[in-house]
């Protein structure tokens, strides 16, 4: 959860999440959908997809228990590097070093480094300066003190200097400049998409299928949606897709506004359009939820707020 994800939006998750899942079993027995309804709102859903998998591997191939071993380990889905040497030093206390962007900035600053975790030279320098520091009797502890102090006092911007412990080595400190260290990756162009979403309602419920469009969100229930390079590009996409859904004619009435969603590097415009079916929906094409029952549903984040935006007209 932590991944991609500050803390304090996780932690009300991460205890709702352990009270229904409080153990591996658990987890792995329970429903996707259901582990997706609990994630709902945290974003990153492939995070949701591999924790179940990688659950259901544990109890199947390991008895329940994470491996020890740092290949068995990585052979989980979404278990990279970086998860299997925290996990590894951590909960069994095996000498792995651990490199997050906050042990990066530590290090960076301590010697002066530039560059950034995305180049491989300064990547393997930041690998071998972590590996000559690490405490083989506890990693565990050394890993979590360097990513606390990167989290809490080397901050990226305006960093507590005088309360940093390693201050008196830290070459960055006495230049003056320690902001300067680690070099910020370059950022990728925000890109401006425009989604026409359709509104069907009938008896209390909301027609939504699985997906946004162009693969996004594939998951979770969201409102029948098209992505354009302009809105009346959206709007004609959103037509087409529509009769692929029903079986019978739709129209449509004035939009009911628009919002703001950005996903990633999308900054996505949505046009709300009403709509109305005189036929049925393709079975399988798409369901009737009760928009009393989004909120507590595997909605994303969009569809949530498309959801408030109904219920505020």
């Amino acid at each position: 959860m932590l991944q991609q994800t500050q803390v304090g939006a996780v932690i009300p998750y991460f205890r709702r999440f352990l009270h229904v899942f409080p153990t591996v079993t658990s987890l792995a027995r329970a429903p996707l959908e259901r582990v997706l309804e609990l994630w709902s709102g945290l974003g990153y859903y492939r995070r949701a997809r591999c924790l179940h998998h990688a659950a259901q591997l544990v109890v199947e191939k390991f008895d329940g228990q994470f491996p020890r071993d740092y290949h068995q380990a990585r052979s989980l889905p979404g278990v990279g590097d970086y998860t299997a040497r925290a996990v590894l030093s951590i909960a069994y206390n095996l000498p792995w070093a651990v490199l997050d962007g906050n042990v990066a900035r530590v290090v960076a600053r301590l010697h002066a480094l530039r560059g950034n975790l995305h180049q491989p030279v300064f990547r393997r320098t930041v690998e071998r300066e972590i590996a000559g520091l690490l405490s083989p009797r506890q990693p565990g502890n050394f890993n979590q003190a360097l990513m606390e102090l990167g989290q809490t006092v080397c901050l990226p911007r305006a960093p507590r200097c005088p309360a940093c412990p390693l201050r008196g080595g830290c070459r960055a400190q006495r230049s003056g400049e320690p902001e300067s260290y680690p070099t910020p990756r370059p950022r990728r162009a925000t890109e401006l998409r425009h989604l026409a979403a359709a509104i069907i309602r009938c008896d209390g419920k909301v027609a939504m299928v699985r997906g946004l469009d162009d693969g996004l969100l594939g998951d979770l229930w969201n409102f029948p949606s098209a992505f354009g390079s302009s809105r009346a590009n959206a709007r004609a996409q959103l037509e087409d897709k529509l009769r692929l859904l029903t079986r019978g004619p739709v129209r449509f009435s004035p939009p009911l506004g628009e919002l703001r969603h950005d996903i990633t590097f999308r900054s996505i415009h949505v046009a709300l359009h009403p709509a109305a079916i005189s036929g049925r929906l393709r079975e399988g094409a798409a369901s009737w939820i009760p928009l009393s029952r989004l909120p507590g549903a595997a909605i994303s984040q969009l569809a949530r707020k498309i959801a408030e935006k109904i219920r505020e007209e």
